[in-house]
């Protein structure tokens, strides 16, 4: 019997070990259901489920029930239950731990620090929490085997009217952990012009933003994001494909202005292909436009949206393109060096991941095939 000659199908396990970096994640979207009950018992919290098992089942179901309503609903209970330093650090450490078990070795956690005031905390006690919380998590995750860099993004929520007060507290902590900001929310209704202060105010200080856009909404909430706020990445973008006019054949692809200046300008475009099937963003995971978009070689980049909700992680996320699309390693490194590439670290830090880091474990995976 000949050998085949086709590289090998990385498995689950072998993608676990692979190293990943991670643009777009919500704390509050990962956390350990175990936590929560532990939190929810201590503070009186009411859950819709009181058994670990129970609860995470709950999560899902309610994520995948295709009603916007109970979706939104789950995050009333992770946010319930992160009111406290206490539990601000103990989800930020085990989310480092759980990214860095994972094979994560970048990674860029978001949270609204304006939903965690509820028990009287002030905004920068939430950051100082959060992040003592990522840097004891990083430590131990270094000293399991499972180094991770992990720096986070600071949200405004974009119904609301706090935008210019959380961007300039994420300047404040620059230097400490915070490399980024976010407007999340609904995106109909609530255009991101309405916070342009904000991003004008982010723009004069030379920081970086990233703004959810082009998941529930379309091609006018991009275009806003990139063309009056100044966005650096696109929050999802999943709906730029909504510019891009394919041939019955599939043979040819004819790019609209704005999906154009989108790919020609290299904006990357954190996709969460299992969050993007929930919200109805797209179809199916066989279906997600990311194939086309890596087709197309968009900078298109792999995320988790939210770990607990879809029931996901990094690795997952990969192993499902790989069974949809064929992807092999050589596409996995594509999706990973292009997260490192747009990430808000300084460009000499972003080097030395890929090229110490990234390529050196992925010349020895595809040698292995």
């Amino acid at each position: 019997m000949v050998a085949s000659s086709l590289p090998a199908v990385p498995t689950l396990a072998e993608i676990r070990k692979a190293p990943k970096a991670l643009l777009h994640d919500h704390l509050d979207g990962g956390v350990r259901p175990a936590t929560i009950v532990e939190i929810a018992d201590a503070t009186g919290h009411r859950l819709p489920a009181t058994g670990v098992a129970e609860l995470a089942e709950w999560f899902r179901a309610a994520a995948n029930s295709g009603s916007l309503e109970r979706y939104l609903e789950t995050f009333a209970h992770t946010v319930g239950v992160m009111q406290t330093p206490e539990a601000l650090y103990r989800v930020a450490r085990e989310c480092a731990l759980d990214l860095g078990e994972d094979g994560v070795v970048y990674a860029e956690v978001r949270f609204a620090p304006e939903q965690h005031l509820e028990r009287g905390l002030q905004l920068p006690e939430v950051v100082e929490a959060v992040l003592a919380g990522f840097e004891a998590g990083s430590v131990e995750a270094r000293a399991a085997g499972t180094p991770i860099r992990i720096v986070t993004l600071l949200t405004a929520m974009r119904h609301a009217a706090r935008s210019t007060e959380i961007a300039e507290l994420a300047v404040r902590f620059r230097d400490v952990g915070v490399v980024g900001f976010d407007i999340a929310g609904a995106e109909a209704g609530y255009p991101p012009t309405r916070h342009l202060d904000a991003f004008e105010y982010l723009q004069r200080e030379n920081f970086h933003f990233t703004i959810h856009a082009g998941e529930a909404f379309g091609l006018p909430s991009i275009w806003q994001a990139l063309q009056w706020c100044g966005a650096d990445r696109l929050g999802h973008g999943v709906r730029i494909v909504d510019d891009v006019e394919v041939s019955t054949n599939g043979d040819n692809a004819r790019l609209g202005r704005l999906a154009a200046y989108v790919r020609d300008k290299r904006i990357p475009l954190e996709l969460c292909p299992s969050s993007n099937v929930q919200t109805g963003a797209a179809a199916s995971i066989a279906e997600h436009p990311i194939g086309l978009l890596r087709d197309l070689r968009f900078r298109a980049t792999v995320n988790t949206d939210n770990r607990l909700m879809s029931g996901t992680s990094m690795s997952r996320e990969m192993d499902l393109l790989v069974e949809a699309f064929g992807y092999g390693w050589a596409d996995l490194q594509w999706f990973t060096i292009n997260a490192m590439k747009s990430s808000f670290i300084p460009f000499d830090e972003r080097l030395v991941l890929i090229n110490e880091v990234i390529k050196p474990a992925y010349a020895k995976l595809t040698a292995a095939d």
